[in-house]
C-alpha cells in the first residue's frame, strides 16, 4: 500500500517515524513485471479481515492537511494493491500451473483551484502535484481511448512517463487490464 505525494512514493505500512522526514522509496522498471516500488511491503493475507486491517492501517498514514475546501483533505493518491495467485494442479499430466492477477484499488487525490483553495506555500505546491498528476492520467487514458478507436494502426505514445502516478498505474491501464473508475464528485459552493 503506498501513497504518491508531491510526485514521491512512500509505504503507507511502514510507520511514520515522529520527528524524521519521511523515507520515499525508488521506483524501477522490470521488462517482464513493468514499473514497480523497490522495496514496497508486500504481506501473504488469508482473509478479508486482514486485507481491511492492511487498508485502515495504511489509510491512518495517509498525508493529510487542512484547507479552505476541507478540514482533512488527502494530499496524495493511495494505491492499494491485492496480489492473487491461482495454482492448478493437473492430476492426468502432474503438471502445476500458476495464474496471477492484480487488483489495485485507487484513490485519487481531488481536483483543486489555487484560487478557490487560497493555498500558499507548500499546500500550493501539493495542489499543483496533484493536479499535474490528475491531468496526466487524464492525458494517458485519453491517448489509450483514442489508439483504441483508431484500431492501433499507429503506435502514439502514450505519456506514463510523465507523472510518478500513472507510471505506477501503466500495467493497469493498458494492456490486457481491465479497468473500472467509480468518481466521488461532491457538491461545492466554491467557484
Amino acid at each position: 500500500y503506498f501513497e504518491v505525494y508531491n510526485e514521491h512514493v512512500r509505504d503507507l505500512l511502514v510507520p511514520v517515524v515522529p520527528n524524521k522526514p519521511p523515507y520515499y522509496l525508488k521506483i524501477r522498471e522490470s521488462p517482464t513485471e513493468g514499473p514497480y516500488v523497490k522495496d514496497l511491503t508486500e504481506v501473504p493475507v488469508r482473509s478479508i479481515n486482514e486485507i481491511l486491517r492492511y487498508m485502515k492501517n495504511g489509510d491512518d498514514s495517509r498525508t493529510t492537511a487542512s484547507t479552505k475546501m476541507n478540514d482533512t483533505s488527502s494530499r496524495s493518491h493511495a494505491v492499494f494493491t491485492i496480489m492473487l495467485k491461482q495454482i492448478h494442479n493437473d492430476m492426468e499430466t502432474d503438471e502445476t500451473t500458476e495464474r496471477s492477477s492484480r487488483i489495485r484499488l485507487v484513490d485519487l487525490a481531488g481536483s483543486e483551484r489555487a484560487k478557490a483553495t487560497e493555498a500558499t506555500g507548500a499546500r500550493l505546491r501539493e495542489g499543483s502535484n496533484i493536479n499535474k498528476s490528475l491531468t496526466t492520467l487524464g492525458r494517458v487514458i485519453g491517448a489509450l481511448a483514442d489508439a483504441k478507436q483508431k484500431g492501433r494502426k499507429r503506435k502514439d505514445v502514450v505519456p506514463y512517463r510523465d507523472s510518478i502516478l500513472t507510471w505506477l498505474l501503466k500495467d493497469s491501464l493498458g494492456g490486457n487490464s481491465k479497468t473500472a473508475m467509480i468518481a466521488c464528485i461532491a457538491p461545492s459552493d466554491y467557484e
